[in-house]
């Protein structure tokens, strides 16, 4: 199930199997900057999955190129569920796996891929 991408402006995304992955070309420090954007693309370009009930996992990378931008992980992290909230699950409250990270790359974007948990999957982190 590896569909073409959909863009609208700095914003891409397609279905993967169980979720949704989307790209926003560019990074900025300001976490704001991404609500209007990724929501306007849902708005007008996404005609993908809806939104289900259920746990998901979601993944954020911030790529940059040169020295890493000066901003905190948790605020973006915020703004980008926020976003997507609506379109790829109801409530950002059926998070129950995120990861975000920072990493050097060889152009500037964020990625966010979305997966739904499917019950009984043990996802947990061991103890050490």
């Amino acid at each position: 199930m590896d569909e073409a991408w959909t863009q609208h402006g700095k914003v891409r995304a397609r279905s993967i199997p169980a979720g949704i992955e989307i790209v926003v070309d560019g990074v900025t420090t300001q976490a704001r900057y991404y609500k209007p954007l990724i929501y306007e693309f849902f708005r007008k370009a996404w005609r993908g999955a809806r939104p289900a009930w259920g746990e998901y996992a979601v993944e954020i990378a911030m790529e940059y190129v040169g020295d890493p931008p000066w901003m905190d992980l948790d605020n973006l992290a915020k703004a980008l569920l926020d976003a997507i909230k609506g379109y790829a699950f109801h409530d950002d409250a059926q998070v129950a796996r995120l990861l975000v990270e920072r990493r050097a790359g060889e152009r500037e974007r964020m990625t966010i891929v979305v997966t739904r948990l499917t019950e009984g999957e043990d996802w947990r982190i061991r103890p050490a």
